[in-house]
């Protein structure tokens, strides 16, 4: 593989040549027509050979280095059983940029890169999910050592994903007894008058999103099997009421479309040995009419700084759907 060098903006040029051991995985490092190695180029602006099992990197020295570290980073993902694209390519930057993870994500050392050896990882009957983002690392820590974390920030950045798999960890464990997952049943923006059918028929549709991280994360019959024993639940935020959560890991989605006397409610069904995760994006709240302030935005307000509660913000940088979803909620927040 050989193309046209990118040109260097700044800094003292340097070439680095990196040996990888297994040629037959180098194929999936550089992906379809040498896609993730373009990518890299031009994200960061250097100069990619390969031949062989050997690849040259050339340009400023800076960048050369962050995408030595990379290569490191996506190699040792797919001896993971990863799958390797451009999306992971921009995450792997983006970690390999954040230096306060040092001896975080490789805290079992060995394999350099910003993902070499990561510890931080969530595993599920179906896949094994890695923080793709630095903010996904810092929340990804919060969720194994806080009672209670709330999850704030845009659509795409895994709040809701991320948390679902952590909790279909602890239950394939056995650290809980049962998930419990939640959200208000609140339109976007739309009216969509009386559905048919019976209650559970009325409200799924609120909850469908739950329901695909949990299939993604559980093979679909022991998602079935789960729900049919009560092991997993998956209600509107109006059948909390009344009871306590105990020996349980609970999710609240859209928890912006609270308002303030349902999120007290729900946070006040904490019991023994549980865990709550609280997801919204204070930005995008559907509560009927606008009257209301949103539940979240009340309780973060209270509650920052309390013992045993973490905070974990995302921003537009840390989407991790297509990356013009990312650009798409920058223009929105900019135009706000």
């Amino acid at each position: 593989m050989s193309r046209k060098p990118v040109p260097a903006q700044s800094g003292d040029r340097s070439r680095v040549e990196v040996l990888f051991d297994k040629p037959q995985a180098l194929s999936r490092l550089f992906g379809q027509y040498d896609q993730n190695l373009v990518a890299l180029e031009n994200r960061l602006g250097v100069y990619i050979t390969a031949r062989g099992n050997r690849v040259g990197l050339e340009g400023p020295a800076e960048q050369v280095a962050v995408a030595r570290d990379v290569l490191h980073d996506l190699y040792a993902r797919i001896g993971r059983g990863e799958d390797v694209d451009t999306g992971l390519v921009d995450a792997s930057i983006a970690m390999a940029a954040e230096p306060t993870l040092d001896g975080i994500i490789r805290a079992d050392g060995g394999a350099t890169g910003p993902g070499g050896g990561a510890s931080i990882m969530i595993r599920t009957r179906k896949k094994t999910i890695v923080p793709r983002t630095p903010a996904q690392a810092h929340y990804m820590q919060a969720l194994t050592s806080h009672d209670m974390i709330f999850a704030l920030g845009p659509a795409g950045t895994g709040k809701t994903y991320v948390a679902v798999a952590q909790a279909v960890a602890q239950l394939i464990t056995g650290s809980v007894q049962r998930l419990i997952l939640s959200r208000p049943a609140v339109e976007a923006g739309e009216r969509l008058g009386f559905l048919p059918g019976d209650m559970k028929e009325k409200v799924d549709p609120y909850l469908r999103p739950l329901y695909d991280a949990l299939y993604d994360c559980l093979p679909a019959e022991q998602v079935e099997r789960r729900i049919a024993s009560g092991e997993i639940e998956v209600a509107p935020i109006a059948f909390m009421r009344g009871r306590t959560l105990a020996d349980a890991f609970v999710i609240l989605d859209e928890a912006q479309n609270t308002t303030p006397a349902q999120m007290k409610m729900f946070l006040t069904r904490f019991g023994q040995n549980s865990r709550m995760v609280i997801c919204g994006d204070p930005k995008q709240v559907d509560i009927p009419g606008g009257v209301e302030a949103s539940g979240l935005a009340d309780a973060v307000r209270r509650l920052e700084g309390v013992e045993g509660i973490a905070m974990a913000r995302f921003t537009a940088g840390d989407v991790v759907r297509h990356p013009i979803v990312g650009r798409i909620v920058e223009a929105y927040e900019g135009a706000d």
